[in-house]
């Protein structure tokens, strides 16, 4: 009984057939390939790249992703926390990338990038002193954060892609639509089929979307079949300023980092993580910035998508998180390949992010909830979700302040959420405890 348990996608380290487990490791690369992709699409369209230097850094991203993926994977020294933490090119960092890009050139970015995931290594080898500031109230605020904030850019993806000429056509809306309810009906199955819902809803939403002629396969035909990652495609530049407004933003995805990495571990085991798994998870997100950096992209951390397909399908296993990493790395060396999901309509995805993001929400509030919320918790809670979300929703309330604090807190809820809780945490008092409201609870 104990062999057949180990053996299980359940388990992290089960033993899982590669028939079975391949499916399933691509399902997390469908879920995250246009998130990976889209950031380096937006800044090399803002500074004016050429099409062959952006179908490089394209297949770069790929390839970096897969390999960062593998070092959170099975951990090395203190690097990596051995969970299934899916990484990809954060999306958090654009803004910053897009001033630093137009203000001093792409290759000042690669360097402060370089120089940020130095820093954010250091931060994560001393995250053990600093547990005592991410209590399950703030790591729990933080997913909810992460779940909400990520919502908008679900139903983006949903009505076709934020700026699209036809968003919100009807095509889009029912491809989407479609999407989710072939989900549901693949959730109401047991065993692979409802293991594999998302990858299911993904595959039919493509082929739908085919059949209504919005896919243009133009990329997938010009596009070259071998093709070797390209090694350092940008020459560093090393600008101070930079550096400097880099370093604070790899100050906040340490903390969305600390937020997924507790999700993984809420959502897909059930328990809080580790600070061996937090400092690991922390440092691999460094390592894969600097990674990234060397070979073009931008900083390479922890994907939330992927922390909501974990809360969805409770599959956990390693192996097979790392066959879909296999394949990204793939992806990198097959230009054609990279360009078959690049052409995927983003409503396709948007009907299975809506229901991944959402579960992202769902898994805070469960790791929330597991005690009953104290009346001080409470406060932090409404507190921090009301002003950290607020903000987050209504960023134009920090315009009058200086630009960095925009910078840093306007981008998202995230960090301000974080921010609120932490000091909360930190300033409330204790409460007492009564040993009549623990009987009566």
């Amino acid at each position: 009984m104990e062999e057949r348990k180990k053996d299980t996608i359940y388990e992290l380290d089960g033993t899982v057939p590669l028939k079975k487990a391949l499916p399933l490791g691509i399902q997390h690369i469908l879920a995250m390939f246009l998130g990976n992709i889209s950031p380096l699409i937006i800044i090399c369209g803002m500074l004016q790249m050429s099409g062959a230097l952006k179908m490089t850094l394209i297949q770069n991203a790929m390839f970096v992703a897969g390999v960062a993926t593998l070092i959170q994977l099975y951990p090395f020294w203190k690097i990596g926390s051995g969970l299934p933490i899916v990484m990809g090119t954060s999306s958090g960092f654009i803004g910053t990338a897009k001033a630093i890009g137009a203000a001093f050139g792409y290759g000042a970015l690669m360097g402060a990038s370089f120089v940020g995931g130095l820093f954010e290594m250091v931060l994560g080898y001393f995250i053990k002193p600093l547990r005592k500031l991410f209590p399950p109230v703030v790591t729990s605020l933080v997913i909810i954060s992460i779940g909400l904030s990520l919502l908008p850019v679900g139903i983006n993806y949903f009505g076709g892609g934020s700026g699209a000429a036809d968003f919100g056509a009807v095509n889009h809306l029912a491809v989407g639509t479609f999407v989710i309810l072939v989900i549901l009906i693949a959730k109401q199955f047991k065993g692979a089929i409802n293991n594999a819902s998302i990858l299911i809803g993904i595959v039919a939403g493509y082929l739908l979307a085919i059949i209504l002629g919005m896919v243009d396969f133009t990329q997938v035909v010009e596009a070259d079949w071998i093709a070797l990652p390209s090694f350092m495609p940008v020459g560093f530049d090393f600008n101070m300023q930079a550096i400097i407004a880099m370093g604070i933003m790899f100050i906040a995805t340490t903390v969305e980092t600390i937020g997924d990495t507790s999700g993984v571990a809420n959502g897909g085991l059930n328990r809080e993580a580790t600070n061996k798994e937090l400092q690991g998870s922390v440092m691999a997100d460094g390592l894969g910035s600097v990674l990234g950096s060397i070979f073009g992209v931008l900083p390479n951390t922890s994907f939330s998508q992927n922390v909501g397909l974990v809360a969805v399908t409770k599959v956990v296993n390693r192996f097979v998180i790392m066959t879909g990493a296999v394949f990204l790395i793939l992806c990198g060396f097959c230009p054609k390949l990279s360009a078959l999901f690049s052409v995927m309509p983003q409503s396709v995805l948007g009907g299975a992010a809506v229901i991944m993001f959402a579960m992202i929400l769902v898994s805070g509030i469960q790791s929330l909830t597991r005690k009953p919320l104290t009346e001080r918790d409470g406060l932090i809670v409404a507190l921090a979700i009301g002003l950290g979300v607020g903000i987050g929703n209504v960023p134009a309330v920090l315009a009058q302040l200086p630009s960095w604090v925009g910078n840093i807190f306007a981008q998202n809820g995230i960090i301000m959420t974080f921010v609120i809780a932490t000091v909360l945490n930190l300033v409330l008092p204790k409460d007492k405890e009564d040993p009549k409201q623990i009987e009566e609870a």
